[in-house]
């Protein structure tokens, strides 16, 4: 199968995802193998091309927003059969005995495997999952549609729960990426007001088009919010969330990685604010997260790139040439 693969980690303008042939992975009883048909692309798929997350596996087939129909399935396999529709996430397996596995936390499993990162993924034709860790896709939704729900949608909607909003109160969204231009219109639809910081006038323009009360540079921001959720991967973004929220408030940082944290004094985090972050999900995230994909039509807007351009399409999120999530089209 044809799959962009990557053998070093280096910066994305040195193109080091190669275009190559590999073998066909076959699934085991309990696995099910996926023809990939969209797989969105993800700025933790930069972060691991580039080094700024540690190699857990080179080479590696990178992505881990995979939509595409059943190929074969497994002896054993007894959730899905051929031609289903089916989505894979990032998380890949977890081991099931940890202390987190065993109390409802599996997102923080001690020996946990991801897609893209510890086993190979979505850049590719074809990829192998066990049928606990595969989901259906909503059928209001293409599956170039369908690509960014995967890992912006569910790790943003996992974020929004953390950030504890009730109807009626003001969320802040600063960064407005594949993950929050979907986490905005989840908001907007448990009806909150959402406030979006951002750098282009593009993105206020598009925050704005999804029903945003408020959208800016963050030094424009005078109101105060109830929560925020940062998706900018800048620490210093974290530090002016805390200044942008009431007593009682909460931000989230819902990246994999930022850069670092500015000192701040006490005063950011009293009276009783809280600074949290999140960390992957949990199998019942993912599935809550469909169920309420399926209520109503998210919008994502597409930035769509033939399978051969992954560098390209890499290279525009690091550089803020697109708002919105970025697919590529295997088949």
């Amino acid at each position: 199968m044809r799959a962009m693969v990557l053998e070093y980690q280096d910066k994305i303008e040195n193109s080091p995802l190669k275009l190559k042939d590999v073998p066909i992975a076959e699934p085991s009883d309990d696995e099910v193998r996926i023809k990939i048909d969209t797989c969105g692309i993800c700025r933790t798929d930069l972060h691991i091309i580039e080094g700024d997350l540690p190699a857990h596996k080179l080479p590696l087939i990178p992505g881990h927003q995979i939509v595409g129909f059943v190929d074969k399935v497994g002896k054993n396999v007894s959730k899905f059969k051929i031609n289903d529709r089916v989505g894979a996430p990032w998380l890949y397996k977890t081991c099931g005995v940890c202390h987190y596995c065993t109390h409802e936390k599996e997102n923080l499993c001690e020996n946990p495997l991801f897609t893209g990162y510890d086993v190979d993924g979505g850049y590719a034709e074809y990829f192998v999952i066990s049928e606990d860790f595969l989901y259906r896709v909503p059928e209001n939704y293409t599956e170039e549609e369908a690509a960014p729900l995967l890992c912006g949608g569910v790790i943003g909607y996992y974020a929004f729960t953390e950030a504890k909003v009730n109807k009626g109160e003001k969320l802040g969204l600063f960064g407005l990426g594949s993950s929050a231009h979907i986490t905005l219109q989840i908001a907007i639809h448990k009806g909150m007001d959402v406030y979006v910081v951002a750098r282009k006038e593009s993105d206020f323009e598009l925050a704005h088009e999804l029903g945003a009360k408020w959208a800016g540079k963050i030094e424009d921001l005078n109101e105060k919010l109830n929560s925020v959720i940062v998706f900018a991967p800048k620490g210093e973004l974290i530090v002016r969330a805390l200044e942008k929220i009431m007593p009682g408030g909460r931000v989230v940082s819902a990246g994999i990685y930022a850069s670092s944290i500015p000192s701040f004094d006490y005063s950011h985090i009293y009276p009783e604010k809280c600074l949290t972050s999140i960390a992957n999900t949990t199998r019942a995230n993912v599935k809550e997260f469909l169920e309420v994909a399926s209520e109503f039509k998210i919008k994502t807007k597409i930035n769509l790139y033939p399978f051969e351009a992954a560098n390209i399409a890499l290279q525009n999120i690091k550089n803020s040439k697109v708002s919105g999530s970025s697919v590529l089209k295997i088949s």
